[in-house]
């Protein structure tokens, strides 16, 4: 199953200049390093989630027509400054990326569930990316300072 989720994730997180840099769990880490144009960042962000959205929309009506659970998931977009490099030990090093915007992404992305989202994305996201959104909420988020507006794509 687990397989069956990455393998659209990643496909579209690459096909939109993306980089994959791990999978925790259940859980995938990629980014969309800002070259030049923030916004063009967001944009090849927002069009990876849409087309992951899309494959894992066609594997879950394939499991389904086979009895299989399916795929729950969810994603959160946020843009932001973020700390990268190996981290770890003498005997043991992980190439991440680390600081308060990864933070928030994760907060973020645990509101899926609860809001039945699939995919939300932060108010910075939003306003640089010049993107047409749905509030969603206002949340207090573990580990985030102020209230965060958080929303969802239009359809």
């Amino acid at each position: 199953m687990l397989n069956q989720y990455f393998g659209p994730m990643c496909d579209a997180v690459e096909a939109n200049d993306g980089e994959v840099l791990k999978f925790i769990g259940d859980a995938m880490l990629a980014i969309f390093p800002v070259v030049d144009d923030p916004a063009k960042a967001c944009r090849h962000a927002l069009t990876a989630a849409r087309t992951a959205q899309e494959a894992l929309a066609k594997e879950n009506r394939l499991r389904a027509a086979g009895g299989l659970p399916l795929i729950n998931y969810g994603i959160a977009l946020h843009i932001g400054d973020v700390m990268y490099g190996n981290i770890g030990s003498e005997t043991r090093l992980d190439f991440t990326v680390i600081g308060p915007a990864v933070n928030l992404s994760a907060r973020i992305e645990s509101l899926c569930r609860d809001l039945e989202r699939s995919l939300l994305m932060s108010e910075d996201f939003v306003r640089i990316g010049g993107f047409t959104a749905d509030l969603v909420g206002e949340f207090v988020l573990k580990g985030v300072g102020a209230k965060q507006h958080v929303f969802a794509p239009q359809a």
